[in-house]
C-alpha cells in the first residue's frame, strides 16, 4: 500500500471514529426532552400539578433495552402529578399532556435515578426514554386546589 493510501485510510478511519462517537454521546441528554407523537384534535382536559392521571409507558435505556412497560401488562400507572411519586421528568414531561396524547420523554439522569440508578435494571447516570400515552386524569387532589388559590 502506498503512502498515499495509507494516508487517506488513516483519515477515513478517523472520521469515522469521530462520527460514532458523537452519534453514542448523543444518546444521553443533559435537559429534559420531551416529544409530542400524537396530540387528539380535541383536548378537553389538561393534565396539570395535582391531578391523579393514569398513564401507560414503555421504559427504554439509549441502548434500546426495555427496563418496563405497563403496555404490556395491560395496566397503566396511576399517580399524582407534580407530587413526587414518580420521577422529575415525569412529574415536569407529562404536565400539559391532553387525555389521548403521545409523548416521548428523554430523561437525564440528574431527572430520573440519578448517579446511583436502579439496580439491577437501570445503571447509574443513565438517560431514560419513555413512550407515554396519558390515558385518564381521574381528578384533582383537593390540597392541590387550595394551592392554586
Amino acid at each position: 500500500m502506498s503512502t498515499a493510501a495509507a494516508m487517506k485510510l488513516v483519515a477515513i478511519l478517523f472520521l469515522f471514529l469521530s462520527l460514532s462517537s458523537s452519534i453514542f454521546a448523543a444518546k444521553e441528554v443533559k435537559e429534559l426532552q420531551i416529544g409530542v407523537k400524537y396530540k387528539p384534535e380535541s383536548c378537553e382536559v389538561k393534565a396539570r400539578k395535582g391531578d391523579t392521571v393514569r398513564v401507560h409507558y414503555r421504559g427504554k435505556l439509549t441502548d434500546g433495552t426495555v427496563f418496563d412497560s405497563s403496555f404490556e401488562r395491560g395496566d397503566p400507572i396511576s399517580f399524582e402529578l407534580g407530587s413526587g411519586q414518580v420521577i422529575k421528568g415525569w412529574d415536569q414531561g407529562l404536565l400539559g399532556t391532553c387525555v389521548g396524547e403521545k409523548r416521548k420523554l428523554k430523561i437525564p439522569a440528574k431527572l430520573g435515578y440519578g448517579e446511583q440508578g436502579s439496580p439491577p435494571t437501570i445503571p447509574g447516570g443513565a438517560t431514560l426514554i419513555f413512550d407515554t400515552e396519558l390515558v385518564e386524569v381521574l381528578g384533582r387532589n383537593s390540597k392541590a386546589e387550595d394551592e392554586e388559590l
